[in-house]
């Protein structure tokens, strides 16, 4: 170190210290866990992609206990079976977010609980305002396997 230069050295240590934390990003990815024949009611049919967050503990409104989970969505693609299998495990940047809708009735399949949920789940790319896959299930039929 040079004399009379201390005091830089010292100054450019708590720039980058400053820097690192400032500039650290994270990035949240979502998962394709599964694809889907789909059909729109006027009878024509798309594939759509079954996308999962990651793990997250949500507290029971009933019984105050905790819970893991994951929130997932499905989005629409372009293309067709084969290539939506070879897409399973593949990441994509971004988040599934919850998104306000109309009232609909919901049965949980592992309570058999029947609820009115006014919510459903969308993707929204990494750096996006927008959201993916926001479709009502009214509006779909799932195709016959």
């Amino acid at each position: 170190m040079h004399p009379g230069h201390e005091h830089e050295t010292e100054q450019f240590w708590d720039l980058t210290k400053l820097s690192l934390f400032t500039k650290l990003k994270t990035f949240t990815m979502t998962q394709v866990i599964g694809y889907q024949e789909v059909a729109r009611k006027n009878g024509t049919t798309f594939i759509t992609l079954e996308l999962a967050g990651g793990l997250e503990m949500v507290q029971s409104s009933k019984t105050g206990n905790f819970y893991a989970t994951i929130r997932k969505c499905r989005i629409p693609s372009t293309f067709d079976a084969n290539i939506a299998k070879m897409m399973v495990g593949q990441q994509l940047p971004g988040e599934i977010v919850r998104v306000q809708s109309d009232p609909y009735e919901y049965v949980s399949p592992t309570t058999g609980e029947d609820m009115t949920l006014q919510h459903r789940y969308a993707y929204r790319p990494a750096g996006s305002v927008e959201h993916i896959g926001h479709v009502p299930s009214k509006d779909l039929q799932f195709a016959a396997q």
